[in-house]
Order: structure tokens, then sequence, then C-alpha cells
């Protein structure tokens, strides 16, 4: 992140502001086929046979019972056409008032047991999205966007949640209702069943209509949220260089371009719905119309008592609400299925193979010799055109400790990613104590190197379990140790509840630099030989940034350290420095040396040096 210096030899830094909006074409993640989507769910649902199974059943006894108070009032009927005394009234009453509760406690029963099931795979949707989300390359997420990522477990997730607790557990209940009450009317007289029959193929025909239109549209609603939220992802990210280089209304231009899309298509969603809604009333009115015209003549010519038509009736014009919410429900039901696709498509998404090296792919991983880092003739690009580094080599001894400097865009942080097995680059090789990174196994790689950023995120919870994110077994004393070596046990235990005090979203909020010194704490704990430091005090502040220098002093002694230095004055406490621009290495060497030589590194020291707190160009950061 830059801001514009008030000097020529500052400025120089940051020529031009980094484009922030997303580009309409932005490349998203995959959204998988209504193939694949449906062999996910079905894969769930087999496993759960036996627990469908009883939701099922339920659902079913529920549906009869509901059926069952339209007969008893056809029988009704005709007991007061026959002058029946009023007692035959109370046994009718008896079977009303029983299937009334029976029903209503089994299609309750029916809706949580298939809401309890929908969440139950729902969790482990969830879960799988996380879990593969957390395994994407960087470089993914350089293409398509955190927007796109956070849009799907988030706002795609909540549409499947209110699908799965509400929508579909009400759709299979007016389902089976729906079954149960034609074959009743069929149980009638086969004419009767006929009649409400009718329906069905105007209902099909409404739902024929609206469906193939209804789908593009709920999917490309959801892209233009995708597209929204990765515009109000990134300005917010970008909020300081926005304030720098006053875009404020440039931005808000885009993001109101952007809302207002997400806007038109949802009001051509609802449109869309309108006209459906009035195919469905006319399927309802040609139903009961043929229903009563089949039932008076039955009447008429005595195949049928009255009673027997009123049912039939009843019958079908209790279907009303349930068909209507079982076919209302389908924009919801689209919308879900769109969700559904598009974290199955994360979820199913083909891993990154690991490169197999060697004869023998069953072999053991090789193991470092020692702590050393060198990257030799790597190349590396985001988009498969322009070059982020050109074939930059560089070597860091064991124990050494070596600073990147460069201006905007050298490939600093990229080199830095590639150090840390996080990119790999295109072509050259990165390697550990002389082992290629790719050759190393996963664990292997995480207890070997370790990178620590300036965007640092503090989870919710206990502070201590914030520092077992880096290692889970380690005891409190080791979490208390860890803090104390970068400085930071004291405020910790100055806290509320001391190491398990509540912190992060909802809990006690840590400073930027607190922030920082709990990530430099993470790393001590890690305990790795190599350490990456990413402008890892960039946003500590200038009060904090002395602090926090020592306490990534104290983190890193002892490790081979790989600095991104966005202070200079880290730079020369460093063993060696580095100077890329534009990619590639164009000064190496100590401090003392490169200063006197008046080359780049001698311009950026002098800009440096020369800063003063009252002066524009002490906001210059060498980023």
């Amino acid at each position: 992140m830059t801001e514009p210096a008030g000097d020529d030899t500052a400025a120089e830094l940051d020529r031009e502001p980094p484009p922030i909006a997303a580009a309409p074409d932005r490349e998203l993640l995959p959204i998988a086929g209504a193939r694949l989507t449906w062999s996910w769910l079905w894969r769930e649902l087999r496993g759960r046979w036996p627990n469908l199974t009883f939701a099922l059943l339920v659902g079913l006894l529920g549906a009869v019972a509901s059926v069952v108070p339209a007969y008893a009032l056809g029988a009704l009927v005709d007991r007061v056409r026959e002058h029946a005394p009023g007692s035959a009234i109370v046994p009718i009453t008896i079977v009303i008032t029983v299937a009334a509760v029976v029903g209503g406690v089994t299609t309750g029963l029916a809706t949580y047991l298939i809401g309890r099931l929908c969440g139950q795979i729902l969790a482990v949707l969830r879960e799988a999205t996380v879990a593969r989300a957390l395994t994407l390359p960087a470089t993914t997420l350089e293409r398509t966007g955190k927007g796109d990522l956070l849009s799907r477990v988030g706002t795609d997730a909540a549409s499947i949640g209110k699908a799965a607790s509400d929508v579909i557990p009400t759709m299979i209940s007016a389902f089976l209702l729906g079954v149960l009450s034609v074959a009743a009317m069929a149980g009638i007289d086969w004419r009767l069943g006929l009649a409400g029959a009718v329906a069905v193929p105007l209902y099909a025909l409404a739902l024929r209509w609206y469906l193939p239109r209804a789908a593009p549209q709920y999917a490309r609603e959801r892209r233009a949220v995708a597209d929204s939220s990765q515009l109000l992802v990134e300005n917010m990210q970008g909020v300081r260089t926005v304030h720098a280089y006053r875009l404020e209304q440039a931005r808000l231009h885009d993001i109101g371009i952007a809302s207002g899309r997400a806007r038109d298509i949802s009001v051509a969603v609802f449109t869309l719905f309108t006209r459906f809604v009035g195919r469905v009333n006319r399927a309802e009115f040609f139903g009961l119309a043929a229903i009563l015209v089949t039932g008076f003549l039955l009447v008429r010519g005595g195949s049928v008592t009255v009673g027997e038509s009123a049912a039939a009736a009843v019958l079908f014009h209790r279907l009303f609400n349930p068909i209507a919410m079982l076919l209302f429900t389908f924009d919801e039901v689209q919308a879900a299925g769109a969700s559904l696709a598009r974290l199955v498509g994360v979820v199913e998404l083909t891993p990154t193979p690991r490169p197999v090296t060697g004869d023998d792919p069953d072999r053991e991983p090789p193991v470092p010799v020692d702590g050393s880092l060198e990257l030799s003739g790597v190349r590396f690009s985001y988009d498969g055109q322009v070059d982020v580094l050109d074939g930059v080599s560089v070597q860091v001894a064991a124990g050494a400790r070596v600073a990147l400097v460069g201006s905007t865009g050298a490939g600093k942080s990229t080199l830095a990613a590639i150090a840390a097995g996080i990119l790999r680059p295109g072509h050259g090789e990165a390697r550990v104590g002389g082992v290629p990174l790719a050759e190393l196994a996963p664990a292997d790689l995480r207890g070997r190197v370790a990178i620590v950023t300036q965007e640092t995120h503090v989870f919710a919870g206990p502070l201590i379990e914030d520092l077992r994110l880096a290692r889970p077994g380690a005891s409190p004393d080791e979490a208390a140790e860890a803090l104390a070596t970068v400085g930071a046990l004291e405020w910790a235990q100055g806290l509320p509840d001391g190491l398990d005090t509540v912190v992060g979203e909802g809990g006690h909020e840590l400073t930027a630099a607190q922030a920082q010194q709990l990530a430099l704490a993470r790393l001590v704990l890690v305990n790795p030989a190599i350490a990456v430091l990413d402008e890892a005090t960039a946003e500590a502040g200038s009060l904090g940034a002395r602090d926090i220098e020592a306490s990534a002093a104290a983190a890193t002694r002892g490790r081979t350290t790989l600095i991104v230095a966005h202070r200079l004055t880290q730079a020369a406490s460093a063993d060696r420095v580095i100077v890329l621009e534009h990619g590639r290495v164009v000064e190496e060497g100590p401090h003392h040396e490169l200063v006197a030589t008046g080359g780049r590194y001698a311009e950026l020291w002098r800009a440096w040096e020369t800063r003063t707190p009252t002066s524009p160009s002490s906001k210059a950061r060498l980023t």
C-alpha cells in the first residue's frame, strides 16, 4: 500500500495509483454443471439413506393424516342430508381431532428431520468448501479475486442454508400431500381423480415456462453479487490508497454500477416470478372448475354422493396453499441450486498435483542438509504474459539475514512468496538446504519455512488459542515464552483475562502493533529454520515501528531470514541487501558498500535519511 510522497525521489517509488476496480470479465472460480452437482448431492444422500427414509415415512404419515379430515367432512355432509341424529357428529369430530393432532405432530417432526438432514449435508459442504479453499494456490486467488470466494462461503452458503431449513422440508411435505390428495380423489371416484389431475399439466406447463428462464437469471444474479462483493472487498482493503489518491468518487461510481447491475437482475427475476404466479393461478382455476363440474354431473347421475363430491372439492382446494408453496418456492430452490453449483465447483476443483521427481514416486522425501535458502533463475507471471520476476537468483546462507528492497511492482513480495513455497515459479527453482521446495512434504515445508506478512489476522477466540494455531500442542508456558521473546508478554498478561482473553471479532480489539507481535509469536512457536518477513512491520505505524522491528529481530534471531524491507533501517541491519527493479536484481551487497557506490540503493537511502516527521515525504513507503 502506498501514499503520494512530497519529494521527487520518494515520488519515484509510486508513479501511478494501483488499479482497484475489478474488471467486468474477471475470471471466476469454476461452477459445477448440473450432472456434477446432482452427483455430489446423491452421494451425500445415499450415505444417509436410513435417516432420509425415516423422514419421508414420517412425512407420508403426516400427509395421510391431513387428508382424513376432508373425507370426514364429506361423511358429515351426507349425514346431514340424511337427517342423522346429532350424536352422529361425535365420531366424526373425534376422527377430525385425532387426525389434526397426528397430522400436526408428524408434519412438524418430518420438517425437523428433513431440515436436520439437509443441515448435516450443508455442514459437510461448508467444511469441504473451506478446506478446499484453504488449499487453493495463491495464483488462483490472484486471478479470481477474494470477492468471488467470499460470496460463495458467505452469500451462497446462506442461500442454501435457508433452503435447507425452510424451503426443502416444506416442498417435500407439499409434494406428499399433493400426491395423496389426488389419490384420495381417485379413491372416491376415478373421474373425480381425473378431473383433479387436469391441473397437473397446467402446473407442469407453468414450470416448464418458468424454470428455463429462471435458472440463467439466478446464475447471473449470483455472479453479479460476486462482482459487487469483489469490488467492495478490494476497495475496503485498499482504502488508504483510495484516500491517498482521492479516488473515493471513482470507486463509489464503480461500486454503484456493480450494485445497480445486481439490482436490475434481481428486479428482472422478480418480474419473471410474478408472471409465473399468474400461470399458477390459472391452473388452480381450471382444476377447481373441473372438480366442481365433474362432481355436479356425477351427483346428478347418482355415481357419488354430495358429501363425496364436496370432499373431492375440499381436497383439491386444500392443495392451493401447499402447491402454491411448492411452486412459488422454486425461485428459492433455483437460487439455492445455483449456489450449490458454485460451492460444489470449489469442492470438486482438481487440486494442483505435486510434481513427482525421480524414478520412484514412493521414495521418502529428501531432507534438507541445512537452513540455507536458494532461488535460481526464478521467473514468474500471474497472467502468463507479463513476467513479474525475470531470471532472479538469490542465495541466503544458513543463519544469514538478507533484505529485499525496491520500488512498488519490483517483485519483492512475489519473490518472498516463492521463497516461502506459497507460489511456484514458472521457471527456475527454489531450494531449502539443497532440496527443491516442490519435493518437500507439506508438513516438512511448514516446519522449515514460515512467512509473516503485513496482513496479519487476529482470529476470534482466546488469545492463547490464536497462538496455538501455529502449534496446537503448545503449552501455556511455551505460549508465554513465545510472547516474551517478541516483547508481547507484558501487554498480553495485562489483558482482562490474561492469555485466556477473547480477542478478535466480538472480543478485545488488539492494536495493529499487537496483532503483528502476535504473528511474530506464532513464528517463534513454529520454530522454522527459515523465516520470510514480507513487510512485517508495515502496518505498525511510525510510533510502533521500532518496537516491531525489535520484535522481528528477536523472533528471527538465529534463523535464515529473508526480509522484504518496508523501512530501510531493516535493510541497514541485514547482512546483505538485494535491490530489485522491474523483476530483476540490479544491485546486491552489504548496506555500506551499496551506499558508497552511489547507485539505486544509495538514492533510496538518501531519500530515507532526509525524511523528517513534519515533511510530506515522511509518509513515503518503500513498498
